[in-house]
């Protein structure tokens, strides 16, 4: 039968691929890669780096295809139904690529960002894909090093503190309001730097951007004083490049609710 790995390879930084992704990766015989377009070519760039780094040559296939689009002006209630539609579109990619370009015998891979576990839709996609009964296949997932760890490394700090809980969340909603009884809130996928709500509290901001690249952005401090900075180098660098990921910690003082 069909087998897939789907391989964390950490948020950017080559050195981050852990002993077990290089193991799966030299079991696969082809990788599926998603484009995303001529913007994002370095992406895809990195993950063919990863493989001439640590695979030798001739011994895989690498089969490309375009990622969908999906529909960024959804809000609401529509937003939902919107990432719904989007992932049955990579279904129905995900579907041909095993059926067509992975034989009977042989092992594919997908190379995930970060970790396959958090804030990614491979898993719940292929799932889609085995209940359409329509391609019979195993796969199994080898975790990375995702963007929060990296952020805090590079940022030198614990994820959270003594006795407190931390919760991990979007721009969408955390512009919804800070999460109640939390201090310490990691927020992800947010295009419209909704940190910028709570500069007149006493919040502490760790955000970092292309962690783990060669463009990699760090900045930290009181929301009040680092924000407008974060939002600088953010429109600089996304003008730059064309896109751009960041990830950001907010981390509220003690007694400061």
């Amino acid at each position: 039968m069909r087998k897939i790995h789907v391989i964390g390879i950490g948020a950017g930084d080559p050195d981050q691929l852990t002993l077990q992704a290089v193991k799966a990766m030299r079991s696969t015989d082809v990788f599926f890669v998603l484009d995303k377009g001529e913007v994002k070519s370095d992406l895809t760039r990195l993950r063919t780096d990863m493989l001439a780094a640590h695979l030798p040559e001739g011994g895989y296939r690498v089969v490309e295809a375009r990622d969908p689009e999906r529909d960024r002006r959804a809000d609401g209630a529509a937003y939902s139904p919107a990432v719904g539609d989007w992932r049955s579109a990579r279904a129905d990619i995900f579907r041909r690529l095993i059926a067509e370009e992975l034989g009977e015998d042989e092992s594919g891979a997908f190379l995930v960002w970060g970790d396959p576990s958090l804030y990614d839709s491979t898993l719940a996609v292929l799932e889609e894909v085995l209940a359409g009964g329509t391609v019979a296949f195993t796969y199994d997932v080898v975790p990375g090093v995702s963007s929060v760890s990296a952020l805090l490394a590079r940022h030198r700090i614990p994820l959270n503190r003594v006795a407190r809980p931390v919760q991990i969340t979007t721009g969408r909603r955390l512009a919804e309001g800070f999460p109640q009884g939390v201090d310490d809130v990691v927020v992800m996928l947010d295009a419209h730097q909704t940190f910028r709500r709570y500069a007149g509290d006493d919040i502490d901001i760790y955000w970092g951007a292309y962690i783990g690249t060669p463009d990699e952005i760090l900045v930290s401090g009181p929301i009040a004083e680092a924000g407008p900075r974060i939002e600088r180098l953010r429109a600089e660098a996304r003008e730059r490049k064309g896109w751009i990921m960041d990830t950001y910690l907010l981390r509220r003082n003690p007694g400061k609710r």
